[in-house]
């Protein structure tokens, strides 16, 4: 599979469905009131757009610039209805990451808003989710029910982690072996932590999903990725392969 396979965005009632809900928690015009992230420390990311000066090693998707790592893979998301990339997602051997931004107020975060409902809807739908403590601060480990091959229901776990920049919230999704695994993880942590929101200048309302596009193919091709260890294959994972692979 080429580094780009499309997706199409399905209805998963347990996360989704807080996702792009509009929720007037201030005037998203307010250019007086402090930045939600006030007293974080962001310092190793993920990263706003006005924070980073060298932008050549990134992959720019609009809303999110993501710097590539050996192995990797991105899977795109579209919502085929309205021909929108709803989400970014980082997969590396048996872990993924998918990654979406959105519009929020200067004034106040929203990660333990979208966390409380996130946990509400997954527990509604019988699974569990528990607040710990993680490398990006309170995180959300869940087990969500799904059919599994035979039928029966299997839960699967994903850890769910937000990040409130300034005047945007950044959505993480882990699922597969670093969602439980700490060594799994580490390399899933590191396109988090290297991640960078471009939340642009327009006036959108709180919730609102920040516009993800394609990446120019010049700028693909210049994304310049970590020497390989001795023996590895030289793979560049920002190399566009010849065509986008629609999976159904």
């Amino acid at each position: 599979m080429g580094l780009f396979s499309r997706g199409k965005s399905k209805d998963r009632p347990d996360t989704d469905a807080v996702d792009t809900e509009v929720d007037d928690l201030s005037d998203p015009d307010d250019v007086d009131g402090a930045s939600a992230d006030q007293g974080r420390d962001r310092s190793t990311g993920p990263f706003d757009r006005a924070e980073v000066d060298d932008d050549s090693d990134y992959l720019n998707l609009g809303a999110i610039w993501l710097r590539g790592q050996q192995g990797m893979e991105l899977r795109l998301e579209i919502n085929e209805q309205e021909q929108q990339i709803t989400g970014v997602t980082a997969v590396i051997g048996e872990s993924a990451v998918q990654l979406q931004a959105f519009a929020a107020p200067r004034t106040e975060g929203v990660w333990v808003d979208i966390r409380n409902e996130i946990a509400a809807s997954i527990v509604d739908a019988g699974g569990t989710a528990e607040v710990l403590t993680g490398d990006f601060g309170e995180e959300l480990l869940t087990r969500m029910p799904q059919a599994g091959p035979d039928g029966r229901t299997v839960f699967m776990p994903a850890r769910f982690v937000g990040v409130d920049g300034p005047r945007w919230f950044l959505r993480a999704v882990v699922s597969g072996r670093a969602a439980i695994e700490a060594a799994a993880a580490e390399a899933v942590h590191e396109v988090i932590r290297t991640a960078v929101v471009d939340r642009g200048d327009d006036a959108m309302p709180p919730r609102e999903l920040l516009p993800l596009r394609l990446p120019d193919a010049d700028g693909a091709a210049q994304a310049e990725q970590p020497a390989p260890e001795p023996g590895a294959t030289d793979l560049n994972p920002f190399e566009r392969g010849p065509e986008i692979t629609e999976v159904r």
